[in-house]
C-alpha cells in the first residue's frame, strides 16, 4: 500500500462506539453487516398490543416492521451517579448517548484520561416521545418532579452538555439539529472545531429511540415508507424505507496528534462538507441532485483526492423510487468531475440491514465505512435483485455490491465516501481513508494486565469479555493491551490483576480465573507506587537492568537520579550499576561503596524519615536526592563517632570514602542513635527553614528507632542513625 502524506487537515478516528437494531455493540454490528443481516423485527398483534402501540388490523396497508433498538430501557444510573428518579425522568435517548459516549472514550483508551485532554461534544437526537408517551401521562411524577427538571431531562438542547458534565469533558458541547443529517452534520462540525484548536478531542454522533419501539406505520403510496417493511434502496422493486432506533458516536482527534500519542486509529477523516439545497427543488422534502453533487464535490476537495481513488460509497439510500436515482445521478455529478471511469465504486445503503435511524442515520452509515476501510471489506446491500430502471448505473462509476466484497489495498489506501441528507435539504458528505500503518510495541516481556469496576459482577463481566477478546485476537500485542488497561481506564473499587507474557496464555488464565495467577480484590483510596530494591550492602551489577532497557518511566527516573547524583559522587552512578563491556568484578568493588548506593526511592524514604505523612509539593526530586546525600554523610560520621570518637571523627573528614567503605562492609547491628547536635544543626541551617516555610513545625511522628528525641530544636526533624551498639 502506497500511503498518502499526512496533511494537517486530517483528522483521525480513535474510538467507535454504536448500538443498533439486534447489535449492541460495534463488533456484532460489524458482523451483521457482513453477514448480510438484516436486523428488522417484525411483531405479532399481541406484541404491539402489550406495547401500547395503535392497531389498524383492518387495513391491508398496516405494516407490522421497524428496527428495535434491544434494552433502550435499560441504564446503569448508579454508574453516572444518577439518582433513580432523575433517570426514570430523562429521555432513553440521554441514557443509551451517555453510555455510548463512555464506551467511545473506553474503546480509545480515555476513558481515564478526561481531565488532562479537552474534548469537545457534538450531538443531535430525533424528537422526543418519551416526554408524550410515558412522562406527561403521569401527573403524579409530573407534580413531583416539576417541570425544570422534566425540560433538562429530556430536551434535546440538554444532550450533548449531559454528557460533558457527568464525564468532565470541557471542550465546546455543542447541540446539532438537522433531520436526518443530524449525526453526520454533527461529525463535519467537529472536524472543523478540532483543525481550528477548539478542542484536542471530540465526541461526534446521533441517538434516535423513539417510543414504543414496537409499532407499526401505514404504507401510504409514494411515500418514504416500505410497502412490505424491507429496504430495497436501488432495486427496481425498493418503494421506500423502514424506521429504526439506534446511536452511534466517534471519537475524532487531529492525526498528527493521534500518531504522537500512539493511538489506535481506525480511519482517516480527509475531507468533510454541508451545504443546503436551498429552494430550486419540487418541494422542501424533496432531495436536490444539484446539492447533493456540490456538497460531494466540495468535501472530495477538501479532501485533495481523486474520486478514480474511492472504492466505496455509504449512500443515504433510502430505497424510495425518488430519491434514490436522485442520489447516483449526484453521485455521478459529482465524480466526473475527476475520473470517466465506469462501475469501478461500490456502493451499498445501511439501511437496508437496520432501516433508517433518523437523527442517527448518518452516524450509522459513517461506522459502516470505517469498519469497512478498517477490515478490509465491503459488505452486501440486501435485496438487491435488478437495479432501478431509472438508475443506468452502466454509464455511472458505480455498482451496487451485492455480496461481501474483499477490498485489497493493492492500489493505494482504501478510500470512501459517506452522504447523509436530511429533509429541509442540509446534506453532509466525509471522504475517509484507510488509517496509516501502526507499529506494535513488540515487548517480549511480562505484562501486568489490571481490570476494575464498580461493582463486583462488573468486573466479571469485564474479565469474560477480555478473556474473549484475546481469544479472538491472538494476533495482537499483550503489551499495548496492558498499556491500555493501564492507563486508558478510570480506577474503581473492585480490581483483578493478572501477569502474563502471552494472549492465548492470558485468555486462557483469565477465563480460568485461577487465584494462584489471578488476584482480585477491592481499593478504597488511590497509593502511589515507587519501584523498591534492598539496601544495607544488598546491591549488585545490572541490578533492574531489565527494568531500565524496558520501562521507560524507571529508565527516566533513573537518569534523572544519576545526574543529580554525578556532582556529590564525581562519576556516573550508571557506569557502576550498568558498566556494559566494562568489568563486572570492578564495578561490583564498586558498588560496595556506601556512597554508590543511592537509588530514586531515597527521596520518598528522606520524605518518610522526616515525619510526614505525604510529600509537600515543593519538596523536588532534586532536594530529595540533596537531602538524602546529606543523611548518609551523617549517617558515616554519627557511626564512626559512635565506634572511634573524635580522632575518627576527623579521619572521615579527610577521607570519607575509605570509611565508608569500612561501614558498608562492616555492617553494623543497627541500634537507635542519639545523633551529635552538630550534625543536626547542619541538616537544619540547610533545611530548616525550608521545611518550616511549608508550614510543617516538624515531624508529626518523629521515630527514631524505636525511641523519639529531637530537644534541640522544634522545627528539625530528627534523622535515624546506626552504630555498633555502644550507646550514646
Amino acid at each position: 500500500m502506497s500511503q498518502t502524506e499526512i496533511q494537517g487537515s486530517d483528522i483521525a478516528v480513535i474510538g467507535l462506539a454504536g448500538r443498533f437494531p439486534k447489535a449492541s455493540n460495534i463488533e456484532t454490528f460489524w458482523q451483521n453487516l457482513r453477514n448480510g443481516v438484516e436486523a428488522i423485527s417484525f411483531f405479532t398483534d399481541d406484541e404491539l398490543k402489550h406495547s401500547g402501540a395503535k392497531l389498524d388490523l383492518n387495513n391491508p396497508n398496516f405494516i407490522k416492521a421497524r428496527g428495535v433498538l434491544d434494552n433502550a430501557d435499560k441504564f446503569d444510573a448508579d454508574f453516572f451517579g444518577i439518582n433513580p428518579k432523575e433517570a426514570e425522568i430523562m429521555d432513553p435517548q440521554h441514557r443509551v448517548f451517555l453510555e455510548c459516549a463512555w464506551e467511545a472514550l473506553e474503546d480509545a483508551g480515555y476513558a481515564g484520561k478526561q481531565d488532562q485532554n479537552v474534548i469537545g461534544v457534538y450531538a443531535g437526537m430525533s424528537m422526543n416521545t418519551y416526554l408524550l408517551t410515558n412522562i406527561y401521562t403521569r401527573p403524579d411524577v409530573v407534580d413531583l418532579v416539576g417541570g425544570y427538571q422534566i425540560m433538562i431531562g429530556n430536551d434535546k438542547d440538554y444532550l450533548p452538555t449531559r454528557v460533558s458534565y457527568k464525564l468532565n469533558l470541557r471542550g465546546p458541547s455543542v447541540n446539532v439539529q438537522t433531520a436526518c443529517s443530524t449525526s453526520l452534520v454533527a461529525v463535519c462540525v467537529a472536524c472543523e472545531q478540532l483543525l481550528n484548536l477548539q478542542c484536542d478531542m471530540a465526541l461526534a454522533g446521533g441517538v434516535s429511540v423513539t417510543l414504543p419501539q414496537k409499532r407499526g406505520y401505514t404504507y401510504q403510496e409514494g411515500g418514504i415508507a416500505s410497502p412490505d417493511g424491507h429496504c430495497r434502496a436501488f432495486d427496481a422493486d425498493a418503494k421506500g424505507t423502514v424506521s429504526g432506533d439506534g446511536a452511534g458516536i466517534v471519537l475524532l482527534k487531529r492525526l498528527a496528534d493521534a500518531i504522537a500519542d500512539g493511538d489506535h486509529i481506525y480511519a482517516v477523516i480527509k475531507g468533510f462538507a454541508t451545504n443546503n439545497d436551498g429552494s430550486l427543488k419540487a418541494g422542501y422534502t424533496a432531495p436536490s441532485p444539484d446539492g447533493q453533487a456540490e456538497v460531494i464535490a466540495l468535501a472530495q476537495g477538501v479532501a485533495g483526492v481523486d474520486p478514480a481513488t474511492i472504492g466505496y460509497v455509504v449512500a443515504h439510500g433510502t430505497g424510495t423510487p425518488l430519491g434514490d436515482p436522485i442520489e447516483i445521478e449526484g453521485l455521478t455529478k459529482a465524480f466526473r468531475a475527476g475520473t470517466e471511469a465506469r462501475q469501478y465504486c461500490a456502493i451499498t445503503s445501511v439501511k437496508t440491514n437496520i432501516g433508517h435511524l433518523d437523527a442517527a442515520a448518518g452516524i450509522a452509515g459513517l461506522i459502516n465505512a470505517i469498519l469497512a476501510v478498517h477490515h478490509g471489506e465491503i459488505p452486501p446491500n440486501l435485496h438487491f435483485q435488478k437495479p432501478n430502471p431509472k438508475i443506468d448505473f452502466n454509464a455511472s462509476p458505480f455498482f451496487v455490491n451485492g455480496e461481501l466484497k474483499k477490498w485489497p489495498a493493492s492500489q493505494g489506501p482504501r478510500r470512501a465516501g459517506v452522504s447523509s441528507f436530511g429533509i429541509g435539504g442540509t446534506n453532509a458528505h466525509v471522504v475517509i481513508e484507510q488509517a496509516p500503518p501502526c507499529e506494535w510495541s513488540g515487548s517480549t516481556g511480562p505484562n501486568l494486565l489490571l481490570l476494575s469496576a464498580k461493582t463486583g459482577s462488573a468486573l466479571e463481566t469485564s474479565t469474560d469479555r477480555l478473556s474473549s477478546h484475546f481469544k479472538k485476537n491472538q494476533e495482537k500485542d499483550l503489551a499495548d493491551a496492558a498499556y491500555t488497561l493501564a492507563l486508558g481506564r478510570s480506577e474503581f473499587e473492585y480490581r483483578r490483576a493478572l501477569v502474563s507474557r502471552e494472549v492465548a496464555d492470558a485468555a486462557t488464565a483469565l477465563e480460568a480465573k485461577d487465584t494462584n495467577r489471578v488476584f482480585t480484590g477491592t481499593a478504597h483510596s488511590k497509593r502511589s507506587v515507587a519501584f523498591m530494591f534492598p539496601g544495607q550492602g544488598a546491591q549488585y551489577v545490572n541490578m533492574g537492568a531489565e527494568l531500565y532497557r524496558t520501562q521507560p518511566v524507571f529508565r527516566d527516573q533513573m537518569d534523572t537520579c544519576a545526574e543529580l547524583l554525578r556532582p556529590h559522587l564525581g562519576f556516573d552512578l550508571r557506569e557502576a550499576i550498568y558498566p556494559g563491556s566494562v568489568s563486572t568484578e570492578a564495578a561490583a568493588e564498586r558498588l560496595t561503596q556506601t556512597s554508590v548506593v543511592c537509588h530514586r526511592i531515597r527521596a520518598r524514604e528522606a520524605l518518610d524519615e522526616l515525619g510526614s505523612d505525604a510529600p509537600c509539593p515543593d519538596w523536588t526530586q532534586h532536594r530529595g536526592i540533596h537531602s538524602s546525600v546529606h543523611r548518609r554523610r551523617i549517617y558515616v560520621e554519627g557511626g564512626a563517632r559512635a565506634r572511634g570518637g573524635t580522632r575518627q571523627a576527623h579521619a572521615i573528614d579527610a577521607s570519607r570514602g575509605d570509611a565508608r567503605r569500612s561501614i558498608a562492609r562492616t555492617r553494623s547491628p543497627a541500634v537507635p542513635f542519639r545523633g551529635h547536635l552538630r550534625s543536626y544543626n547542619q541538616f537544619a541551617s540547610e533545611y530548616g527553614p525550608f521545611w518550616n516555610s511549608r508550614g510543617n513545625r516538624g515531624p508529626r511522628r518523629s521515630t527514631v528507632g524505636e525511641r523519639n528525641f529531637c530537644p534541640e530544636a522544634a522545627y528539625v526533624p530528627c534523622v535515624p542513625f546506626f552504630h555498633d551498639g555502644t550507646s550514646a
